[in-house]
This record gives C-alpha cells, sequence and structure tokens, in this order.
C-alpha cells in the first residue's frame, strides 16, 4: 500500500513518519523545496519532541520520500493550512489546490481524506470537484473528513493513541478510512458523516478558545483581587463538573489541570 500526505507541516510530517513507521509506503509532498530536500536528508524543519529520529529510521529504509508533485498511490491525505482571509472568513485554497494537485493521480478504489480545518461542506466541495474533473470515479473512489486531535509537544503520542472522529462522504467511504487509520492508531475510531465530522472539529476548537478565554480572564481578575490563581483554579477543580484550564498565551500548549 502507498499513501501520499499533501503538506509536510506540524501535523502533515508527523503523521506522515507515523504511517510510514507502521509499514506503508510514504510519499510527502510539500512546495517547499527547502522542506523537500531537508526531509529527504532524514532531517525535520520542525519543533517536535522525538520526530527527529522516526523520520531519520523511514527515510533510511526508504519507507519515506519527500517531493514538490504528487504520485499515483492508494490513498491520498489533505492536510494543509487553512488560515482566515481579511473577513474572518476560513480560506480554503490551499485544500482546494491540493486537491486539484492530486485528482489526475485518483483511481478506482482511491481513498481521499481531508485532515484540515474545515468549514462544513468542504468535504463535499472538494468530492463535487473531483467528480466535475474525473466524472468516471464517481462512486468509485472513497472520499472522508478526519480531523487531527493532537497537542504540539506530544503529536507522536496522540496520533496512535488519541480518538478519531470519521465522517465519509457515504457509508462506504467512512468504513475504508477507518480501516486506513486502525493501521496506526490504537484509540478509538468514532464513524459519522462528514459535515458531522466537519462540525464537530470546529465545536471542539471553539469550546477550547471559550475555555482559555475564560481561563485567561480569571487570570486578570485574580490579579486586580490578588487572589493566587492557580491556587483558586486547583480549589475550583475539584467541583465534579468544573474543568477550568490553565491561563496561557493561546490554544497551543494549554492543557488541564
Amino acid at each position: 500500500m502507498k499513501a501520499v500526505f499533501m503538506g509536510l507541516g506540524y501535523i502533515g510530517l508527523p503523521t506522515a513518519a507515523v504511517v510510514a513507521s507502521n509499514g506503508i509506503d510514504v510519499l510527502g509532498v510539500d512546495t517547499n523545496l527547502l522542506v523537500v530536500d531537508t526531509i529527504n536528508d532524514g532531517k525535520i524543519h520542525i519543533v517536535e519532541p522525538n520526530l527527529a529520529a522516526v523520520v531519520s529510521k523511514v527515510v533510511c529504509s526508504g519507507k519515506l520520500r519527500a517531493s514538490t508533485v504528487p504520485e499515483e498511490a492508494d490513498a491520498f491525505f489533505i492536510v494543509v493550512p487553512t488560515p482566515f482571509k481579511v473577513n474572518h472568513r476560513a480560506d480554503i485554497s490551499f485544500v482546494e489546490s491540493a486537491t486539484k494537485a492530486v485528482i489526475p493521480y485518483l483511481k478506482e478504489g482511491s481513498l481521499f481524506v481531508i485532515e484540515s480545518t474545515s468549514p462544513v461542506r468542504t468535504t463535499e466541495r472538494m468530492a463535487n470537484l473531483i467528480f466535475k474533473t474525473r466524472p468516471e470515479l464517481k462512486d468509485k473512489i472513497y472520499i472522508a473528513y478526519c480531523p487531527e486531535r493532537v497537542l504540539p509537544g506530544n503529536v507522536l503520542y496522540e496520533l496512535v493513541h488519541n480518538d478519531r472522529v470519521i465522517g465519509g462522504i457515504n457509508r462506504e467511504s467512512t468504513l475504508k478510512a477507518m480501516e486506513f487509520y486502525n493501521i496506526f492508531t490504537k484509540g478509538e475510531l468514532h464513524p459519522t458523516n462528514d459535515r458531522t465530522a466537519e462540525m464537530c472539529k470546529l465545536t471542539e476548537n471553539s469550546s477550547r478558545d471559550a475555555q482559555i478565554a475564560f481561563a485567561n480572564e480569571l487570570s486578570m481578575i485574580c490579579d486586580k483581587m490578588d487572589v493566587n490563581v492557580w491556587e483558586l483554579i486547583r480549589l475550583a477543580n475539584r467541583h465534579p463538573r468544573v474543568n477550568i484550564l490553565k491561563p496561557g498565551c493561546g490554544v497551543g500548549g494549554i492543557v488541564s489541570l
């Protein structure tokens, strides 16, 4: 089996490396030639504990290669950024570009999965784009959405052990995607449809953002009231239905007490 990962950033590279370490031939694709050359040298361009050793091992074994262009494969994963536009709407142009890049390499039985955080219906839009270009693939490939759920600094562990939500455009696509993720994950796989999976990721992010904002506001109030916020949160979290997060600079790296 061969898999192509479109995007070799903080999620794409670790995921590609973990999949490769489970015996799958993996091609990682990135538009940045420096990134491609670095990975093909068995090195990494990002900071993540233990990732360098894993990448070095799978590159040396020939299980992981990097390129600026995709190739024919059995499975394709879109793991590219989805930044905000100036109007605060999500920019899915990278998802669309990556999708267009793999369309020529899709074949009957291919699995196509989006992992990038995306607005609801993005998976359907990419499916329509694929079938508009390759109408002969209608009902002959598997398309799903499976958002990542990892914390920087602990990515390798969480990629394997965290539960995953997998939503296909139909039941067959969901089952096909679950079959692939079962190769390298130990967490429970939760089947659903693509819209629900997309909304689940947005809900998780929004809930976390709101909790972090609350913790930060609480910290500022405690500063004014000369109250130790760390002791306060520790005591409040003794309530069986309260779980206040640690104050911090943002979403990344904030963990529960």
